[in-house]
C-alpha cells in the first residue's frame, strides 16, 4: 500500500513549498507596503530672474 504513494507525496511536498513561497512573497508586498505604498513628490523650483544686457547708445 505505501508503495504507490511515494511518487505523489514528493509531488505534494514540491507544491506545498510553492504554495507557502507563494503566500510569503505575497504577504511581503501587502503587508512591507509594496503594493499599498502612496508615493507624493513635491518639486519646487525656482528659475532665477536674469535680464537682458543693457545696450549701448549708439
Amino acid at each position: 500500500m505505501a508503495e504507490g504513494n511515494s511518487g505523489n507525496s514528493g509531488l505534494a511536498f514540491v507544491v506545498g513549498g510553492l504554495v507557502v513561497v507563494v503566500l510569503v512573497i505575497g504577504a511581503f508586498l501587502i503587508f512591507g507596503g509594496g503594493l499599498t505604498q502612496k508615493k507624493s513628490v513635491d518639486i519646487n523650483v525656482k528659475a532665477p530672474d536674469i535680464e537682458a544686457p543693457k545696450v549701448p547708445a549708439s
